[in-house]
């Protein structure tokens, strides 16, 4: 499921979501906008889904996946360390359920930490 997140309304990444029950729900409430806070190298915003963990919970993220985080009902977007790393790789602040993956290059998230609002539509 291709979706394309934009930041501040101008710059365009393309992503997808998984065919998974929650990467399906989160499909299911598009477009979605939000504004964007920032842990280390990582986005996370606030949606309208309250959703548990599921089969797919995990604290192993690589640089370009996307997560659900249920305790904040947030989207997190890992692209590089974030304060619980030990090294170059992301680590979420609890289990996230695996919902995503940035299908550009995620480092060009880096470029765009100053943004203050997503939105997800899909494409």
């Amino acid at each position: 499921m291709k979706i394309k997140l934009i930041f501040d309304g101008k710059e365009e990444i393309l992503a997808e979501l998984l065919d998974n029950s929650c990467g399906k729900a989160v499909y299911e409430i598009l477009p979605i906008k939000a504004k964007i806070n920032t842990w280390g190298d990582e986005f996370y915003f606030s949606i309208p889904l309250d959703y548990p963990l599921d089969e797919t919970a995990t604290l192993k993220v690589r640089i370009g996946d996307i997560g659900y985080w249920p305790p904040g009902k947030a989207i997190a977007i890992f692209f590089g360390p974030t304060p619980a790393s030990f090294d170059e790789n992301p680590v979420p602040a609890s289990e996230v359920n695996l919902i995503g993956r940035v299908l550009e290059d995620p480092k060009k998230l880096k470029n765009l930490k100053s943004s203050k609002e997503i939105t997800i539509i899909p494409v």
